[in-house]
């Protein structure tokens, strides 16, 4: 090999491994095979398994209304999470508009050098461009656009810096304790990751605000760049293919390898599943695929409203005239429930009939004075051994203390019968 081709070669790997992870970690999707898609549906459908055997390395299926998890892989282990990330980027958008910027959805904006020479998936933008703040957010969320999360970034905050500051700030508002961002795209850094089960809160979070909830189950929709019309389609696979799916992030990099973000609602069965680190994009769909089905043929969303509220008539009818009350001026008080969120809950078939209530700690005798909600004792809910809920059981009055005109009056009542 002669000193030239040697150099050349030598120049080209040196460029190579500069640029890696601009390069390799590109969120280029693979075209989905439409008949293998269907063929998978059909046959996990058809064999529901009692436990999913996932071959992705992360994973968590998460019940939106009582944020339960259903299943879960390593899912509290740090690890990158590529374009998932823009599901944050989504929720600082928006929440930030009119934010120390006179921006507005409709707001027409100038694309900066810094969006417009960005690698990997892109929306197509250039230099000196000009495109709707609107029109990003669909490109950030349906095909993916690092060019339209620098823009966002840059447009919302100042600097890419100044908005992962924001992303991390709303990270801390949520309770978030294993996530940290760097970029509003997700390509690899060291400091920037979430977890498996952080991702699906963050998920459940955006898909509250109702314009990203629109954006994420859209399949194709029509961007305006400098007056040109384009026409993009959503990454998500599973959208418009699997049953009750409406969003929501799909990603992909050499370190976090394939993403999927899953929303799902059947028949007010609300989930979200969460699946990273898969090798291929088959692998991610078919475990998401395998997380969706197998919950909803596991799992039934039980009215545990209806079950506390019998329990509890129960054993208000035996026990209501039992809370004595001295010294008051009434000898019985009335209970009630305290508040409790979780009044539809999935639970697993075969559990069902271990639904289990018991009352504990209940004080039968109280001294007057006795304010409203104070502390009777506690409903306990339990499927088989696992504690679903501690209801407070508390009083629904006040009661005074007697006075001596109500003991005159007593005694008086007395003498006369």
């Amino acid at each position: 090999m002669s000193n030239i081709k040697k150099i050349t070669l030598i120049t080209i790997i040196a460029i190579l491994l500069f640029f890696q992870t601009n390069i390799f970690a590109f969120e280029i999707e693979e075209e989905t095979d439409y008949i293998w898609l269907q063929e998978e549906i059909e046959n996990v459908s058809a064999n529901p398994v009692n436990e999913p055997n996932l071959s992705s390395r992360y994973a968590v299926v998460m019940d939106r209304n009582s944020k339960e998890v259903l299943f879960a892989k390593n899912e509290n282990q740090r690890v990158p999470m590529a374009s998932t990330t823009k599901i944050m980027t989504a929720i600082v958008l928006l929440e930030n508009l009119g934010v120390n910027n006179n921006l507005t959805l409709n707001t027409q904006v100038e694309v900066c050098k810094q969006a417009g020479t960005i690698g990997g998936s892109r929306l197509g933008l250039v230099t000196g461009n000009k495109i709707t703040v609107n029109d990003l957010l669909y490109g950030l969320m349906l095909c993916s656009g690092n060019d339209t999360a620098i823009q966002i970034a840059v447009s919302i905050a100042g600097s890419v810096e100044e908005f992962a500051n924001l992303m991390n700030k709303k990270a801390e508002e949520l309770g978030l304790k294993d996530s940290h961002f760097v970029t509003p795209h997700g390509l690899d850094e060291q400091e920037h990751y979430t977890t498996a089960y952080e991702l699906a809160l963050i998920a459940d979070y955006a898909l509250n605000i109702d314009k990203i909830a629109e954006v994420v189950r859209t399949k194709t929709y029509t961007v305006n760049i400098n007056g040109n019309s384009k026409t993009i389609n959503n990454t998500n696979e599973l959208l418009g293919y699997l049953n009750g799916v409406n969003g929501v992030k799909t990603g992909f990099t050499n370190g976090a390898g394939r993403c999927l973000v899953t929303s799902v609602n059947r028949n007010g069965f609300n989930i979200i599943t969460v699946v990273l680190g898969a090798d291929t994009k088959k692998i991610r769909t078919r475990d998401s695929i395998s997380l969706i089905e197998y919950t909803y043929s596991n799992y039934e969303l039980i009215n545990l409203e209806k079950i506390i509220d019998e329990k509890f008539n129960e054993w208000c009818r035996i026990n209501k005239k039992r809370v004595n009350v001295y010294k008051g001026k009434k000898n019985n008080v009335e209970v009630k429930l305290e508040d409790y969120k979780h009044k539809i809950y999935p639970i697993k078939k075969d559990n069902i009939q271990n639904i289990n209530v018991e009352f504990k700690d209940i004080q039968m005798n109280f001294e007057a004075p006795i304010n409203i909600n104070t502390k009777v004792g506690e409903l306990i809910l339990r499927v088989s051994d696992k504690e679903i809920m501690n209801i407070g059981i508390l009083t629904g009055e006040n009661i005074e203390r007697k006075d001596i005109k109500d003991y005159i009056l007593e005694c008086l009542s007395n003498i006369m019968k």
